[in-house]
């Protein structure tokens, strides 16, 4: 009976999971395109936040890029880097918004899907996690494997 409640949790993170890293990728992908096309609303956003209009073609570039890297298989280094540099774009984008007194509305948006962000980075995190233990790596750098933790053969956990 235990094993049916873990594997009912285990769907329903990734369900979750999947939920949360498709609505990011969505917004990323068509608010990146939406700038790369320069679209009437993009540019007037960006002119109202007091940004140069070619700035839509760097950050649109990135969106595109970093959702892309999100769905990416095999590239965990990748994937952390497009998690952070997303993040830094929802949070710079809610600064911008509140710097320059626009809407309650306009300003929470992006920290909506910050936190959708981070919802979907905690259960990526324990997805490796299940997979490195089902593998049969259940120690503490099971999640990051590849992180060089081990220094004359001390690893974290090991008193």
């Amino acid at each position: 009976m235990q094993t049916n409640n873990i594997t009912t949790a285990s769907r329903i993170r990734t369900i979750a999971y999947w939920i949360a890293t498709a609505i990011v990728v969505w917004v990323m992908l068509s608010g990146g395109i939406a700038n790369l096309l320069r679209m009437e609303a993009t540019v007037q956003g960006i002119q109202q936040l007091g940004y140069p209009v070619y700035f839509l073609t760097i950050i649109g570039i990135w969106k595109v890029l970093g959702a892309i890297a999100l769905l990416a298989p095999r590239f965990p280094r990748l994937q952390e880097w497009a998690y952070a540099g997303i993040f830094f774009e929802l949070t710079g984008a809610t600064a911008s918004q509140a710097f320059t007194g626009n809407s309650v509305a306009h300003i929470i948006t992006p920290l909506v899907f910050a936190g959708l962000l981070l919802v979907s980075r905690a259960l990526r995190a324990h997805r490796r996690l299940q997979k490195k233990q089902q593998e049969g790596l259940k120690d503490g750098n099971a999640l990051w494997p590849d992180a060089g933790w081990e220094v004359k053969g001390i690893r974290p956990g090991s008193d």
